[in-house]
This record gives C-alpha cells, structure tokens and sequence, in this order.
C-alpha cells in the first residue's frame, strides 16, 4: 500500500488502507483518511486533514504555505473533504492567520491538471475545475460550479451557487448563483447555467423562473436596487431566487452586471 520510496513524517497519520505512491512527500501534521490513494511524487504539506475515497495524483502539491507576503510562518491549515481528484501539479495552499486561518475544500470535487487554489479559498461541493483554472487569495465557490480551462478569479469574489466561468474567462467581481459568466476581456454575464440546472434535475418550471430573475437583474436596465425589489417580489414562491437575493445582499465586492 505505501511504496519502499515514499517519505512519511512519523507524525503524520494514514488510515490503514490509504495508498501511498513511489517518491511521494508526506510531512508532519498531516491526517488522510481510509481509501485515499496518494500518487507518485506528491508533496502534502501540514497542518492538513484530507478526508475519504480522495484520489491524488503525480506531482500535485498540496498544503503549501501560503504565497502572499502577509504569511509569516504562523499555523494556518488546508481541510479536504470526502471523493475529491486532484489530477497532475494541483496546487491548493494553506489559510493565512489573517485570513481566518483555513482553506477549505468540499466533497466531490474535480480539479483537472494545473489548477490553482490559493489561501483561504472556501470551494464548496460537486464543483468542477478544468485544466489551468485558478482562484486568489479568499475566494468563495458555491457547490455545483463549473470554471472552464484557463478561467481565474480574482481574490475575495464570491461564485455562486450552480454558476459557469467560461474558457479564459476572468472574473473581477461577485457572480450570482446561475449565472453563465463569458469572455470577453473580463467575464460578463452571457445568461443563466440552464443546461447544467437541466443535468442536475432541475424542473422547466424552475429553469424559466430563474431565467427570469436573471433577465430582471441584468436585462430589464434597473438600477440595483430597484432590481433587487423585483426580486424579492419573485422571491415569495421561488427558494432559488431568494438564494439569488441572499448572494447579492452578503456580496462584499460589486456584483458583476
């Protein structure tokens, strides 16, 4: 299960049946739970607690510290939930003290070769992240987001729940739950994830009601806050658009319009 080449601290822990590949790193302060299989030449980095069936392969490195000049060596962590993949030169770094001292990834995650999660970025559940796609510092992802290859996110926006970042796009500013951001220099808005709301069940019914937020938040010319008194008319019989109106109100950025 752990090959003769691999480096295990004697402080780490390993579930029994974690799997260990040859010339892998694994330092002190490190937790892995039962299932996970760990490829050839990983470096994990602690303080950092991984949890089941997560599957990690060659030359990803996981729970570095942070790379911004405000780190300065003090105990910060990287939590990894349950089924996540972590394919060829993942990086994924550790919170800052003044950062809230965490970051955090969710269950049933993808993040294809070369992707990049920064410090104290919260991912949540189901996301997808293609080839080269990358957040900054504090990021917040919603379950169930797709970022296409080459997309990245600037530090302290929020991604939305269901939300698509498209191929090369680059996001400055907070993206609303189901909401398509587009190329074109920065992303803009292009309309809402309804092929992937239809993947994951969602009704005709409860597509179009989002799709009509959406067109009274971004196309009916409102200012915002007009817009966001339509929305919370919508609101009344709709769990979806009150999530939409629950990200706009916690948006600690501009919303992108």
């Amino acid at each position: 299960m752990i090959h003769a080449s691999a480096q295990i601290d004697p402080k780490a822990r390993l579930a029994d049946n974690v799997q260990v590949g040859a010339f892998s790193v694994i330092g002190a302060d490190v937790e892995i739970g039962a299932g996970t299989v760990i490829g050839p030449h990983v470096v994990i980095e602690g303080p950092t607690r991984i949890g089941e069936g997560n599957h990690i392969h060659s030359f990803a490195s996981i729970g570095g510290d942070a790379q911004d000049k405000k780190y300065h060596g003090e105990r910060t962590e990287l939590i990894i939930g349950d089924n996540n993949v972590f394919r060829e030169f993942v990086t994924i770094n550790r919170g800052t003290g003044d950062g809230g001292g965490a970051t955090r990834i969710g269950n049933d995650n993808w993040f294809l070769a070369y992707v990049h999660i920064a410090h104290d970025c919260q991912v949540g559940n189901h996301t997808v992240f293609s080839n080269n796609a990358s957040l900054a510092g504090h990021v917040e992802v919603g379950d169930w987001v797709i970022m296409a290859g080459f997309s990245g996110v600037h530090q302290f926006c929020k991604i939305g729940d269901h939300a698509f970042v498209g191929m090369g796009c680059l996001v400055g500013a907070d993206v609303p739950p189901f909401v398509i951001m587009g190329k074109q220099e920065h992303g803009r808005p292009r309309g809402i994830n309804s092929e992937g709301l239809k993947r994951r069940g969602f009704e005709p019914e409860r597509i179009a009601t989002i799709r009509r937020a959406y067109r009274t938040l971004y196309m009916a010319g409102l200012p915002l806050a007009e817009a966001r008194e339509r929305l919370n008319e919508q609101a009344g019989s709709s769990e979806d658009v009150q999530a939409m109106l629950d990200f706009i109100d916690s948006s600690e950025r501009s919303l992108k319009r």
